[in-house]
């Protein structure tokens, strides 16, 4: 029997990219509780949360398909979510008996960790010099200490022919009247203040805003692209319980779920991302009591990625030139494909399993077009499959997609089957699974930020917001973070890092390998200066509406 959860006592953001939804532009908000003002501060999160959107699927056409008596709800104007630090449960009012039954890299928090997380490769002082000044500030005034996020995702309202600057206007108003009301609430003779420190136009929030591509249509249109120019947000993973509706699942299951044995898709355990249920080892981990604390609650890892742009294209510019020399093609063609080996993916995110060369990605964006001229719905799913639907079995020596890449790093997978051996056969390939991938999973939300286009400059404020949302933080993101991302061992590369967002020093390098058969050396991306950098973050528990009423009501018994 399928797994029903219950939607309506889980937070929107836990099941839903909301960028992916249609809310183009979000802020996220941090907040102090005063001291002495636990039970004033209660009494507003009281009135927050009638306001906090839940997982309740949204009346739309999609949900005419689902079981009579279906629970549905409006779609917002504003997605407004909640969380806290352990520091802002502390301060709420929390009891201790409830506190310690937390995880330990949580009660810790992210600034703390750093040095387990590479985010402090070269000493406190980088932190102190790279990280906005509201992640700093808690250090030495426990009056700045973050306590609660709140989040606003604006949707797009607007009519179909507005451009991306006429909704985002009208979307931005809708969230200062959200900032407007939580600004009438806050301050330093009230329970709680809200913190400032942000790098970017205001100090009191941090903007985060999908950026802008031309059209071929004319005009401009919203884009799924990071400032790097990758398209992001593919392949998030699907866990149990997830989708109300079993044809939507069994849909979304290929290829971003877990691979068995057998070659089929199936659902990940619903415990690897929400609290009080079992996870891939089945069982369901000890936490904060009393249980209906936890349940239907998770964990984010809030990060604040920056990224320096114009390091990025002048070193693929430079790097190319001499990989089109040695390679007798284009710089063209050797600029998209260095991209495409460091990320995994071609810039418009057609995997490199399914494209491996220049040339074959060309034949599949031509592919593309036609499926979308000829409105061929069944060609066009069947190419969206792709972009999903693949594994590395084929690919034991990756040839096709770099060991090292980030998307084989971050996900690797059937790579990683411990019963398949080094130089399996066709047949043994056949079989690998996603075994030893299926506990490393994270749900990816956020949006880039810094404006709506990329500004060619390593200073410019911009980059992308993270939030990883998981049931175990060290298990998962922090794993992945320190050993997936910051060491190379598990994919045979040595002490290398990630080509795009892991610490590269002075010995740094990224290798394209060639197959043997082409007879052809591999070829070695020497010294990548650092692209991306951590500017801030923290460990939020993100509660359930169940324990967000226990806490603002301070009903929260551990015995």
């Amino acid at each position: 029997m399928a797994l029903t959860l219950d939607l309506a006592d889980i937070q929107g953001n836990v099941l839903s990219a909301y960028g992916r939804l249609g809310f183009p532009i979000a802020r996220c908000i941090l907040l102090h509780v005063n001291k002495g003002k636990a039970a004033q501060a209660r009494n507003f999160l009281d009135e927050l949360r009638l306001k906090v959107t839940t997982a309740e699927l949204w009346d739309s056409s999609k949900t005419k398909s689902l079981p009579a008596g279906a629970v549905t709800a409006s779609r917002p104007d504003v997605a407004v979510n909640v969380a806290f630090t352990f520091m802002g449960l502390l301060a709420l009012g929390v009891p201790v008996r409830t506190l310690r039954g937390l995880p330990d890299e949580f009660q810790e928090g992210m600034l703390k960790r750093a040095e387990i997380l590479r985010d402090d490769p070269f000493g406190k002082e980088r932190v102190s010099a790279k990280w906005d000044p509201i992640w700093i500030n808690e250090v030495n005034d426990a009056n700045a200490e973050v306590h609660i996020l709140v989040t606003l995702n604006a949707s797009n309202r607007s009519e179909k022919s507005a451009s991306p600057e006429e909704v985002l206007d009208k979307a931005r108003e809708a969230l200062d009247k959200e900032f407007a009301w939580l600004q009438s609430r806050c301050g330093d003779d009230k329970a709680l203040r809200i913190l400032g420190g942000h790098r970017g136009p205001n100090p009191l929030y941090q903007e985060m805003e999908a950026l802008v591509e031309p059209d071929p249509a004319g005009g401009e249109r919203f884009s799924r692209r990071e400032h790097f120019g990758f398209t992001d947000g593919i392949g998030d993973p699907v866990f149990e319980g997830q989708y109300a509706d079993p044809k939507v699942e069994a849909q979304r299951v290929v290829g971003q779920a877990k691979r068995t044995g057998d070659q089929t898709w199936v659902p990940l355990a619903t415990g690897e991302f929400l609290l009080g249920y079992p996870d891939e080892a089945q069982e369901i981990p000890g936490t904060a009591m009393p249980l209906d604390f936890s349940r239907n609650g998770t964990f984010m890892a809030y990060r604040k990625l920056h990224q320096n742009v114009k390091s990025f294209h002048e070193y693929i510019a430079a790097t190319a030139k001499t990989y089109a020399s040695v390679n007798s093609i284009s710089e063209e063609e050797a600029n998209e494909t260095i991209r495409a080996k460091m990320a995994g993916r071609w810039s418009d995110g057609v995997p490199l399993m399914v494209a491996p060369s220049f040339k074959e990605w060309q034949a599949f964006r031509q592919r593309m077009a036609k499926a979308e001229q000829t409105k061929n719905q069944a060609e066009q799913e069947a190419i969206q499959r792709a972009f999903v639907d693949f594994t590395y079995s084929s690919d034991p020596d990756g040839s096709k997609c770099p060991f090292s890449s980030h998307l084989r790093r971050s996900n690797p997978r059937d790579m990683l089957d411990p019963d398949i051996p080094p130089n399996p056969s066709p047949e043994q390939a056949a079989k690998a699974s996603s075994v030893l991938n299926n506990r490393r999973r994270l749900l990816r939300r956020g949006l880039p930020y810094g404006g709506t286009k990329p500004v060619d400059s390593n200073e410019a404020d911009q980059g992308v917001l993270l939030h990883l949302i998981c049931s175990n933080l060290f298990r998962q993101f922090e794993f992945i973070q320190q050993q997936w991302m910051e060491y190379g061992l598990d994919f045979n590369a040595g002490n290398d890092t990630c080509p795009i967002i892991g610490n590269h020093g002075p010995e740094a390098k990224f290798v394209i390998a060639s197959s043997a058969a082409s007879g052809k050396p591999p070829f070695i991306c020497d010294r990548p200066p650092q692209f991306v950098e951590t500017r801030g973050g923290a460990y939020f528990f993100i509660p359930s509406m169940t324990a967000l009423r226990l806490i603002t009501q301070g009903l929260t018994d551990p015995t």
